[in-house]
């Protein structure tokens, strides 16, 4: 007889992680250095650093800051882990949901940066919002 060895899934990645990882996608996507963004956050580098690794759980102020710095903005970042969030959700075989806070018609949830241009290099959708890929 055989058996046939089941994994339980992974478990999800902290909130923190997801921050983090989009975070840095971002600034590298920007060819940008940690002291550069760290700098005009108003934060230390070494912090930066730590919240790009996930081994910070940052507050809502230094998230925006960093967001800012980066030219987007809080609410296009918890959109971006909303969405990553969402997709590892639908591929855990577990059939684990998230709810889509995003599909009501007019949401602002997307979060644009008004009418600014996205910085160079930076992916952007149709409205010119910055968007934060995982």
């Amino acid at each position: 007889m055989t058996h046939v060895a089941t994994h339980p899934p992974a478990p999800a990645p902290l909130l923190r992680e997801v921050y983090g990882r989009l975070l840095r996608g971002l600034r590298t996507r920007q060819a940008r250095t940690l002291a550069e963004v760290a700098a005009r956050a108003g934060i230390s580098l070494a912090y930066l650093s730590e919240v790009e690794r996930g081994l910070k759980e940052p507050s809502s102020e230094v998230l925006e800051a960093v967001c800012v710095a980066l030219g987007s903005s809080i609410t296009d970042l918890v959109g971006a882990a909303h969405r990553e969030l969402r997709a590892l959700a639908a591929d855990a075989s577990t059939g684990g949901r998230v709810l889509d806070l995003t599909s009501r018609v007019g949401s602002s949830v997307a979060g644009t940066l008004g009418h600014a241009a996205a910085p160079t290099g930076t992916p952007a959708d149709a409205t010119g919002a910055v968007l934060l890929v995982a």
